[in-house]
């Protein structure tokens, strides 16, 4: 156990390569991948994004945190796949069309991995079809759109309507976020859900999607 704590510390000092060593040693110990995933690695992700909501520590830390996350999860990834790990969901993000704006954008990325989500991440620019594309491609649960500036919001809307279109909008979790965007925007464009920033949008993700199988099982 005392294995899985000091991945878990290292990731929240951002230390990669302690990290990745870290995680093939426990995994020559013979220890459960999703042991180390969920203990270590997400964990500490966690711990990092409630500091990060909390305003004890900023972007850069969340940054190199992250980069130790993925370090680890380079070692643990085919083990995971060996013993058939479930993501908690997945999630197609993007910043829409007209937005090249993507610091916020890998901000909810790393959380949302950290809470144990697959990511598709369309990057930046991304035309409304495609979102709802990708969804049905990967058969995800959650559609998460970021804007920046005011003139691509109504982009956010678009998306909506499209799903209901082409009758998919029960189908998706839609979350939306960005500097101009509200709770009001939210309500007003028929979006399920807005976050401040990126720690609460992975609670608020996480939390959905499992009350959601929960129902449907």
């Amino acid at each position: 156990m005392e294995l899985i704590q000091e991945i878990s510390e290292y990731l929240q000092k951002g230390r990669a390569k302690n990290v990745k060593a870290l995680v093939q040693q426990a995994l020559d110990e013979n220890m459960d991948p999703k042991e180390i995933l969920n203990d270590g690695l997400l964990s500490g992700m966690m711990i990092i994004g409630a500091k990060f909501k909390n305003n004890e520590v900023f972007v850069p830390e969340v940054l190199v945190a992250a980069r130790a996350m993925n370090a680890g999860l380079t070692v643990l990834e085919p083990k995971l796949v060996e013993v058939g790990n479930e993501p908690v969901g997945k999630a197609v993000i993007g910043t829409v069309q007209g937005d090249l704006h993507d610091i916020g954008k890998n901000l909810v990325v790393m959380m949302l991995k950290g809470a144990g989500f697959e990511i598709y991440d369309l990057g930046v620019d991304v035309e409304t079809s495609a979102y709802i594309d990708k969804a049905e491609e990967v058969g995800a649960d959650i559609i998460c759109m970021s804007a920046l500036l005011t003139t691509t919001m109504p982009k956010m809307q678009d998306c909506i309507e499209q799903l209901k279109e082409r009758n998919l909008r029960g189908k998706y979790i839609v979350m939306i976020g960005g500097a101009p965007v509200n709770e009001s925007f939210c309500e007003q464009i028929g979006a399920d859900y807005y976050t401040p920033d990126a720690a609460t949008c992975a609670e608020v993700a996480k939390k959905v999607v499992l009350g959601k199988k929960a129902a449907t099982s």
